[in-house]
């Protein structure tokens, strides 16, 4: 039988060989283009599927309301959260563009697209990261280790070090509420 203790030492584990990676250089490297990003105003796009669409909206909720302080509301969209836009184009045309085709709509040269994946090799955040490229737009892309086919579409990987979908989306919430602390403070009144 699994033992929650046994659980928390993989967690631990997990996060030991986080600290260990190059994870702190990679989100440093997120964080010089989203901040100039947002401080003229281009929007930040968010997308992934599953476990990644509810980070992406959790990020989105983090910045466009507030994470830990009072501050202006940030141009942050995401693109899995549209359920009418997202079905009627799947109904209608097909799944692998759900993502590009809103990029196509919200993205500005400038902006910021950032993909969530653990395995970095989902058709339709590739297909958002080609469109995100035609336009001009930085990408910042977080997954699980190596990155996926993504990795050779992004301009920043973060790729945390873990195959396992727990794990990766475990690290992911630890990434993304820093990334969302050091985006706010960047914003402080």
């Amino acid at each position: 039988m699994f033992e929650f203790n046994q659980h928390l030492i993989g967690l631990l584990n997990g996060f030991k060989s986080l600290q260990q990676s190059s994870v702190a250089e990679q989100i440093e490297a997120a964080l010089e283009l989203i901040v100039p990003s947002l401080k003229k105003g281009q929007p930040m796009l968010l997308c992934g599927n599953g476990g990644s669409a509810a980070d992406a909206m959790h990020i989105t909720g983090e910045l466009v309301g507030r994470f830990l302080i009072e501050r202006k509301a940030l141009n942050v969209i995401c693109l899995s959260a549209n359920v009418s836009v997202i079905t009627a184009w799947a109904n209608d045309y097909e799944y692998e563009s759900i993502f590009s085709r809103q990029v196509e709509a919200h993205g500005i040269r400038g902006g910021t697209l950032f993909c969530l994946s653990t395995s970095g090799n989902s058709k339709n955040v590739l297909r958002a990261l080609e469109m995100a490229k035609k336009m001009g737009l930085s990408t910042i892309c977080m997954t699980g280790k190596g990155g996926g086919a993504m990795a050779q579409l992004c301009d920043v990987l973060i790729d945390v070090p873990s195959n396992s979908t727990p794990r990766v989306q475990e690290m992911h919430l630890v990434v993304y509420h820093y990334l969302c602390e050091r985006i706010e403070s960047a914003f402080a009144p």
